[in-house]
């Protein structure tokens, strides 16, 4: 599954399980909508471990961290699979907002590099 804009890109990849998120998120409220419906079908999946990837992903706005965490929430509230979130200290917003996703997955596995 892959969906492409101007200013990003997110595509899952169902043999390494992982989701990959590059660009900017400017997006408002249900525009985020086919986002979250595709990183809960990456989830439905039920992978063993599902790895999100958001090293190249250079602005996420309040909207897009709510449309991770209802991503998130949903992930645990299923118990689908275990979650690693690879981020980047390139993009300082990342080391400040992806740590409160272990807030709602304690079991949520991190690695900002």
């Amino acid at each position: 599954m892959e969906i492409t804009h101007d200013d990003y890109k997110v595509q899952y990849d169902p043999g390494a399980a992982t989701v990959t998120c590059s660009g900017s998120f400017r997006l408002h409220g249900d525009e985020y909508k086919p986002i979250l419906d595709l990183l809960i079908g990456a989830a439905d999946a039920k992978p063993a471990t599902l790895t999100l990837d958001v090293r190249r992903l250079q602005f996420l706005n309040s909207s897009g961290i709510n449309t991770l965490s209802k991503f998130i929430l949903q992930v645990r509230k299923h118990a689908a699979s275990g979650v690693v979130v690879l981020g980047s200290t390139q993009f300082p917003w990342q080391e400040k907002s992806l740590k409160n996703l272990q807030r709602l997955l304690p079991g949520l596995t991190m690695n900002i590099d």
